[in-house]
C-alpha cells in the first residue's frame, strides 16, 4: 500500500477567525472560517464558531474512519460441516 500523502493523526487548531485542520507533519489541510457576531454572519455568509468547530473536528477524524474495518474470522467450509454434524459415537 502506498504511503499516505497526509499522515494521520490530524488535528484541529483554533485561531482568531478560523479553525485549521493539520496533518501529523503540520501541513494545513482545511480552513474553516467563522464569525462570532450574529449580525455580521448572514451578510458575510460565514459559519458560526460552533458549526466551524464541529466540521473541523469531523474532518480531523477522517483518517480513523478510512481505516479498513477488521473483517470477521472466516470459517472454512469443512469446519462448518464438522460443526453441523458432530462425530458419531462408535
Amino acid at each position: 500500500m502506498p504511503q499516505r500523502r497526509f499522515p494521520p493523526p490530524w488535528r484541529s487548531e483554533e485561531y482568531a477567525a478560523c479553525f485549521i485542520v493539520k496533518d501529523h507533519a503540520g501541513h494545513n489541510l482545511a480552513y474553516l472560517y467563522f464569525e462570532n457576531e450574529p449580525g455580521c454572519r448572514p451578510a458575510s455568509k460565514l459559519l458560526s464558531r460552533g458549526e466551524a468547530r464541529r466540521i473541523a473536528v469531523n474532518i480531523a477524524k477522517l483518517p480513523e474512519l478510512l481505516k479498513a474495518p477488521k473483517s470477521p474470522r472466516r470459517i472454512s467450509a469443512s469446519r462448518r460441516v464438522r460443526a453441523a454434524y458432530p462425530p458419531s459415537r462408535r
